[in-house]
């Protein structure tokens, strides 16, 4: 079984069918793959990496070890189930920015930051286009089903994961699927973490240098009719190394309506009519952020419950 590496220059060649092939495959078997060679330059790359680093060892790493002490985490005997070992702070870039009203930030990493939103913000769509053609959907029908009356939601998630002393007891992230549409991820190269569950294993996804790793939200599960699958994931402490990481999350807009693409229904055996709900993003995410670490079904099957109620008039573009 091996992860999915695509090689993102190979589509503007003679290898484009097969890199595209790869993609599919990808998208229906893993629900991740990684990125090299995406257009993301490798000078910028390492700044963010520079700048996010030096940024937790000045502004947080103290504040993580406080935490650690107060809880009394260093020296745990059982499982801990209700906390991840990491220390998180979020950036938003759509539909407005908040990059400059994040505390703490130096001038320089705030720059860095909105270039490099900027750059995932157009791999993002670039990626979505190419799932719309894998799909035979039209081009640009995943950034629409996305839009709602304000365009997409993007931010980042900046994570730091301290050494752990009992990385069997604590996770550093603790298994879920993401909720939204389409995950870039810029992670460490040097210290690992980063696991999906596949087949019932869990399966390392490899740290590899400049590259970006790409994974699939429930919301393009649930546009897709389940042809495409958002996969449970995690990350594993480590008891030495700081790990970095950087999840950029390219969600639909609060209220945009979800529901499978009319086109890949009909494809569909007559008997396998609609699976998937249809509701507002807002209202999943509502109940998604109690449920986080549960199994994502028993959250399709909810919104199933309410669909009748989810008023899908033209929305007011206020």
């Amino acid at each position: 079984m091996e992860f999915p590496i695509i090689n993102f220059e190979k589509l503007n060649g003679e290898e484009r069918a097969a890199t595209m092939a790869k993609i599919k495959d990808a998208c229906e078997n893993w629900g991740f793959f990684e990125l090299l060679n995406h257009g993301i330059e490798p000078e910028l790359l390492d700044e963010v990496e520079r700048k996010t680093k030096g940024h937790y060892k000045k502004c947080m790493e103290q504040r993580f070890k406080e935490m650690v002490a107060s809880k009394g985490l260093e020296g745990v005997q059982t499982e801990i189930k209700d906390l991840d070992w990491e220390s998180t702070f979020f950036l938003r870039h759509l539909p407005e920015s908040n990059i400059a009203q994040v505390p703490d930030l130096d001038d320089e990493y705030r720059k860095v930051m909105k270039e490099f939103a900027a750059k995932l913000e157009k791999l993002a769509e670039e990626l979505l286009d190419l799932l719309c053609e894998n799909l035979g959907l039209e081009k640009g029908y995943l950034k629409k089903a996305f839009y709602g009356s304000r365009g997409p939601t993007f931010g980042t998630k900046v994570s730091n994961y301290p050494p752990c002393p009992k990385p069997d007891l604590i996770k550093g992230l603790r298994a879920h699927t993401d909720a939204g549409g389409i995950i870039l991820l810029f992670q460490d190269d040097k210290v690992s973490g980063l696991q999906l569950l596949k087949d019932d294993q869990w399966i390392d996804v490899p740290p590899m240098r400049h590259s970006i790793v790409v994974n699939i939200g429930d919301q393009l599960e649930v546009i897709t009719n389940g042809k495409y699958k958002s996969v449970e994931h995690r990350v594993v402490a480590q008891t030495d190394g700081t790990r970095m990481s950087l999840a950029s999350f390219y969600n639909p807009g609060s209220d945009a309506v979800i529901y499978p693409a009319p086109a890949l229904v009909e494809k569909e055996a007559e008997e396998k009519k609609q699976v998937y709900p249809k509701f507002v993003f807002e209202d999943y995410m509502k109940l998604y952020i109690g449920l986080k670490f549960e199994a994502k079904e028993p959250r399709f099957e909810a919104m199933k419950a309410v669909e009748n109620n989810v008023n899908l008039g033209p929305i007011a573009t206020v």
